[in-house]
């Protein structure tokens, strides 16, 4: 039997901090991990798809160069050297979630799947694991729906279109949520014919307002969107797939060459035997409290599998609250109020806080604050002046939300985030010095908006005529 301070289920990037975390600092640590280390956002995630953003980001700058007095042209696009691209941004990173490199930290690595049998108590790989507490970091996966002919037919997810390298001629995206977005349009700049169906409306998880700039951009670049639309059937064809579609004003089939289905995450739960553990779960994923302790107050829960914001730096913040929680028993909690999410569209659509319309049930009246790419002069220098930035606020001008579609929206976000997890007002922003010509500018100018109706109204212009008569 291995007896281990914490065992770690799930070496992704919630499971990897931990292991690492708790190893350097004095703990004994087992990390059992059934298939890849690095978990999805190395293998199929957050690395691949950007590594893939990025190479349709060029072919696009090339077709868009004669904004800027540069001959544009149509890039020569070879896919499987893109996908070789993307391999090789997967390959340069994986040896820092390694199994040698943790074996290096003092982790006990076990490459096998994981099963409870008591609260404290797991298998894995033929080996008995006796373990103080346990962390349970074993993500999510691509919810398959329940589509008739799916099953048969060939269709691709996150986890295997990145090992695709033959361009798809026609590529039929099932879901217009970010994952699907983000891979329908570098498709659509790689050069493929693309077709995104969505039952309700893009995004549908984000504010309206700032999805239509993202949308009028899809279908500026030639994405064809399908807007409240439900998949009924799903066939295999000579040339590939054929997608029947029932919307409003009839029924359409869509032939494609292949199929991507992005239509949603279901946590990573089943098979763990988590019944003998005595922990709580449902379909949305293991129930927690803010502690992230499960109903088995020795077993924790982090990152997707929680049904939290499923998002790598979720997990990454999930583990420095169990890190203080397990190791020094202090009673750290999640405060999700300042969590961001970015879609890395172009442009892309970053948020955080709360947004327009919950802001309006709690509060009636919230103020909100606009402005726009096109007054920043960095944007009009590079051409790049669509979209705009947001902000919410309190009738006492304390920061309770942001959002901003534009380019580079999610690294804009940041100063928000940090506006909000420590309660500032909008003058903290406002009174911020930034360096000329930036995009950051767009915060500022956001900020300082809200005091241009009393700074320049007519009582002011009142007191500062008399000041002037007084000499």
């Amino acid at each position: 039997m291995l007896s281990v301070d914490l065992c770690v289920i799930g070496a992704g990037s919630g499971g990897l901090t931990v292991a690492a975390g708790a190893s350097q600092m004095g703990a004994s640590v087992a990390l059992v991990e059934r298939d890849r280390m690095g978990g999805d956002c190395l293998n199929f995630g957050c690395v691949p798809s950007k590594a893939l953003l990025a190479a349709a980001h060029a072919a696009e700058a090339m077709r868009q160069a004669d904004r800027l007095g540069i001959e544009r042209h149509e890039p020569r696009v070879d896919f499987a050297r893109v996908m070789d691209h993307v391999q090789g941004v997967i390959d340069a990173i994986a040896p820092n979630d390694s199994r040698d490199r943790f074996e290096g930290l003092g982790v006990r690595v076990i490459k096998a799947e994981a099963r409870f049998t008591s609260g404290t108590t797991l298998e894995a790989g033929g080996e008995t694991i006796q373990a103080r507490r346990v962390v349970i970091a074993t993500g999510s996966a691509p919810m398959v729906p329940p589509i008739p002919g799916l099953a048969e037919a060939p269709y691709l997810t996150n986890e295997t279109v990145f090992a695709n390298d033959r361009k798809p001629s026609h590529l039929i995206v099932v879901g217009g949520g970010p994952v699907g977005l983000e891979l329908a349009q570098a498709h659509r700049r790689l050069g493929s014919t693309v077709t995104v169906i969505e039952m309700k409306s893009i995004l549908p998880k984000d504010d309206p307002e700032l999805v239509d700039v993202v949308r009028a951009a899809l279908l500026r670049e030639g994405v064809i969107l399908l807007e409240g639309s439900a998949v009924t059937r799903i066939d295999k064809s000579a040339g590939g797939i054929v997608v029947s579609v029932k919307r409003e004003g009839g029924e359409l089939r869509v032939a494609g060459s292949h199929l991507l289905v992005a239509a949603g995450r279901k946590p990573n739960a089943d098979g763990l035997n988590l019944e003998a553990a005595g922990v709580v779960y449902g379909p949305g994923g293991i129930q927690t409290d803010r502690r992230l302790r499960t109903s088995n107050r020795r077993i924790y829960a982090i990152g997707d599998v929680t049904g939290r914001f499923p998002f790598t730096h979720t997990a990454s913040y999930h583990a420095g609250i169990v890190l203080r929680n397990a190791l020094f028993r202090l009673p750290a909690k999640v405060d999700d109020r300042a969590m961001p999410w970015v879609t890395y569209t172009d442009p892309e659509l970053a948020q955080v806080g709360m947004g327009e319309a919950a802001a309006r049930e709690l509060y009636g009246k919230p103020i909100v604050l606009r402005w726009p790419f096109h007054e920043n002069d960095r944007a009009r220098a590079e051409r790049t002046t669509e979209g705009f930035a947001k902000v919410v606020l309190d009738r006492a001008g304390r920061i309770l939300g942001a959002a901003i579609v534009g380019p580079r929206a999610g690294e804009l976000l940041q100063p928000w985030c940090l506006a909000i997890a420590k309660g500032m007002k909008i003058g903290a922003m406002a009174g911020l010095i930034v360096p000329y010509p930036t995009l950051g500018e767009v915060n500022k100018r956001l900020a300082g908006s809200y005091y241009a109706p009393k700074l320049f109204s007519d009582a002011t212009r009142r007191i500062v005529r008399f000041l002037m008569r007084l000499g």
